[in-house]
């Protein structure tokens, strides 16, 4: 698993995927998103503005994540 650490509050998990390359575009984590391909805490998440704060645990294709601060 890996430690993704962030400087502010939360970030939202679409804008996760793209800060952690998962993604290219905006648009296509929307879609993987809302398409139930993204778990948080072990749950499918569909809501792409879903806040993820420190603690939270990010499951997708294959690649596990935790939300750190810095």
């Amino acid at each position: 698993m890996e430690t993704i650490k962030i400087n502010t509050e939360f970030i939202k998990l679409d804008s996760f995927l793209k800060l952690t390359n998962l993604c290219e575009s905006g648009g296509l984590a929307k879609t993987l998103i809302q398409e139930g391909e993204v778990m948080v805490n072990g749950e499918v998440e569909t809501r792409r503005g879903k806040k993820l704060y420190k603690g939270d645990k990010i499951s997708f294709q294959g690649n596990d994540f935790i939300i750190g601060e810095k």
